[in-house]
């Protein structure tokens, strides 16, 4: 697929096509997921970008159709005061994947090379240090056998202030802006260069970052799961025949008839 520098003009997708195709691909991630758990393979997903770039709704695609057994989603809190005493990246290796498992981190150790470093929650030692270690880090987790995969969501400047102003605005939405995101605006070409020091130590070959362009939340999302798919190579997983059984009429009784006087939720759609 080409590598395009600047986003390309195209016009929004229809939601009948969209629904369609996305559900094309949620199929396909279900027998993903079958070859995974049959394989014992364990893959690591790891979603970044700016604040309203559109993780949340590319993680839904992508995990609300599977088992959560097998796609684990990890959002992870502000670390606590003892975290804050361990391995930096001790708190996120505890949730790494055993076998049949594929962890999707919803922001990930890479908090150091972005909001931590912009908001000067570390020192810029501890983020030029994890620069360099990054690297050998992921080197290691990959000669251990497991699969990473890094995805950079990235939402233009126009785009980024027009969602934060819809979620002003919006009683459904307003939980989405956390105390961290207003002042991300603010500081828009800090992050920039956070996010190009970030790219520049740790796009590597055996470990790339795969940047997707998000102002369009719809195509975003199919190219996610399509390039998800593509890059976790699948077969169809042999299955046991399951076959409903009949139900047994040894002990049968009127079971709705003893709930008579019990407390019921009102019908009231």
């Amino acid at each position: 697929m080409p590598n395009h520098a600047k986003p390309t003009e195209t016009k929004k997708l229809k939601r009948a096509k969209y629904e369609r195709e996305l559900h094309r691909l949620q199929v396909k991630l279900c027998r993903l997921q079958e070859w995974v758990r049959y394989k014992g393979l364990r893959v690591i997903i790891v979603f970044e970008g700016r604040d309203a770039a559109g993780k949340g709704g590319t993680i839904k695609a992508l995990t609300e159709r599977v088992s959560p057994r097998v796609f684990r989603l990890v959002a992870l809190p502000a670390p606590s005061d003892r975290e804050k005493t361990q391995l930096y990246i001790q708190r996120y290796m505890q949730h790494f994947p055993a076998a049949g498992e594929v962890v999707v981190f919803d922001r990930s150790w890479y908090n150091r090379a972005g909001v931590e470093y912009v908001m000067g929650f570390c020192s810029k030692q501890q983020h030029q240090r994890f620069l360099e270690l990054c690297p050998a880090i992921e080197q290691h987790l990959i000669d251990s056998g497991i699969q990473l995969i890094k995805i950079w969501l990235e939402v233009s400047d126009k785009e980024q202030k027009r969602r934060f102003e819809a979620r002003l605005a919006d009683p459904l939405r307003q939980w989405k802006l956390s105390p961290m995101d207003l002042p991300s605006r603010e500081r828009w070409f800090d992050y920039s260069r956070a996010r190009d020091l970030m790219l520049k130590a740790t796009d590597t070959r055996h470990a790339p970052w795969y940047i997707l362009r998000s102002d369009d939340k719809k195509r975003a999302r199919l190219n996610c799961l399509r390039h998800i798919l593509d890059q976790i190579p699948y077969k169809k997983a042999p299955r046991q025949e399951v076959r409903i059984p009949k139900r047994s009429m040894k002990g049968a009784y009127d079971d709705q008839a003893v709930l008579k006087g019990r407390k019921f939720v009102p019908e009231r759609y």
